[in-house]
């Protein structure tokens, strides 16, 4: 995520809850490396349950301190919605 994102923080959460476009919720962690916030533990399974590939765009809207909406554009650029899919419960954000 871009350097100045981590300006609209006190303190950078450890955790975040990605919202997409159909309601689905998902736990990340979060890890500041080399000044920058990484999307950890959870991501890589987020994309591969989301189906996001190589030439996609996300784009993260900051909705509270500790929750983003996340929506996914494919390579043409049209937005890819998708039903919540089936993933490791570990990440399951609970609402």
């Amino acid at each position: 995520m871009p350097l100045d994102f981590t300006k609209h923080f006190v303190a950078v959460p450890t955790e975040f809850k990605l919202k997409n476009n159909t309601g689905c919720s998902w736990r990340v962690t979060v890890k500041l490396m080399n000044g920058r916030v990484t999307l950890d533990q959870g991501w890589a399974t987020y994309a591969a349950v989301y189906q996001i590939k190589i030439g996609y765009m996300a784009t993260f809207k900051l909705l509270t301190p500790d929750t983003l909406k996340v929506i996914i554009f494919d390579d043409d650029g049209i937005e890819v919605v998708n039903k919540c899919g089936k993933h490791d419960e570990a990440f399951a954000a609970k609402d």
